[in-house]
C-alpha cells in the first residue's frame, strides 16, 4: 500500500505524575512515544512498561489504558490505514533519532504539506523497528493473575513458589503447570520480568543501580544487572543512555 493511501495526524499532551488515561480505543493506528516519565500500558493480553525514549505501537481499535508514572511528556502519531510493515500487536519500540524528530514535528502541527513527505519516512521507519520485551502477560487464570499483579506490586518479595501454591491453594505441580500455560514462562521467569519492568520505572525516574537492585529483590547489584541483561540484552546504565 502506498504511503499516499495512510493519514497522519500528531498529538503532544503532557501529564502530572500519576495521572491514569481511562481504558478507551482508537479507529486509527497510533505510536505514543515518551519523550519523559514512564508509561504503564494495560491491555487484554498484559502490561508494557514504555521507559523514556521508547515508544508504544497500539493497533487500531485497541482497547488501552495509559497509567503515568512520573510526569509525562506524551508525543503521539495516529496512522489512518493499514500497511504491510504495521505490526498487528501491542509492542514496545525503539525509537530512532528521525523517527523520534519527525513524532515531535507532527505532534507540534506539522504544515499539511510536509506530512505526504514525513508519512512516506515514518512508514520506512516502522518497517525498521527493533521490539523490546517488555511485557508482562496477563493470565485468565485468576489465580496466576493475582500472583502476577503481586510480583509487580511488591517485587522485593522472595516469597518461594511452594509459599504461593498454599496461598492460592494449589499444588506446587499444578501452579508450575499453570504457569506455563498461562504465560509461557516459568514461575522464576515471571518473577524476574516483573521485576525488571519495575526496575525500569524506577531507574528510569532517576534511582540508582543499587538502591533499584535491593529494591525489586535482587541480592546484589551484579544479580540484578545480570538479570536485566538477560531480559534486554544491555545493562542498565546502555539501556537508559540509549533512550536518550
Amino acid at each position: 500500500m502506498a504511503a499516499a493511501a495512510i493519514t497522519i495526524e500528531g498529538l503532544a499532551t503532557d501529564y502530572p505524575a500519576g495521572a491514569v488515561i481511562a481504558p478507551h480505543v482508537h479507529g486509527a493506528h497510533q505510536i505514543v512515544h515518551a519523550l519523559g516519565g514512564v508509561m504503564r500500558v494495560l491491555v487484554a493480553d498484559g502490561l508494557w512498561v514504555v521507559p523514556p525514549g521508547r515508544a508504544l505501537w497500539v493497533p487500531a481499535r485497541t482497547r488501552h489504558e495509559i497509567h503515568c508514572i512520573g510526569r509525562l511528556g506524551m508525543r503521539t502519531v495516529y496512522l489512518a490505514g493499514d500497511h504491510p510493515s504495521f505490526p498487528d500487536r501491542v509492542k514496545v519500540t525503539t525509537v530512532s533519532s528521525l523517527m523520534r524528530e519527525i513524532m515531535v514535528r507532527l505532534a507540534e502541527n506539522a504544515p499539511a504539506h510536509q506530512k505526504p513527505h514525513f508519512t512516506a519516512l515514518l512508514i520506512d521507519e516502522i518497517a525498521a523497528l527493533t521490539f523490546e520485551p517488555l511485557h508482562l502477560p496477563r493470565a485468565k487464570d485468576p489465580r496466576v493473575a493475582r500472583m502476577t499483579a503481586d510480583f509487580l506490586a511488591d517485587p522485593a518479595d522472595n516469597k518461594p513458589l511452594t509459599e504461593w501454591a498454599h496461598d492460592l491453594g494449589l499444588s506446587p505441580r499444578t501452579l508450575i503447570r499453570r504457569i506455563k500455560e498461562e504465560t509461557g514462562m516459568s514461575f522464576r521467569e515471571l518473577r524476574r520480568q516483573a521485576r525488571i519492568l519495575a526496575a525500569l520505572e524506577y531507574l528510569s525516574l532517576g534511582d540508582k543501580v543499587t538502591n533499584v537492585a535491593l529494591d525489586v529483590g535482587f541480592e546484589s547489584p551484579s544479580a540484578f544487572i545480570q538479570a536485566f541483561r538477560s531480559v534486554t540484552g544491555q545493562t542498565p546504565g546502555h539501556y537508559l543512555n540509549r533512550g536518550r
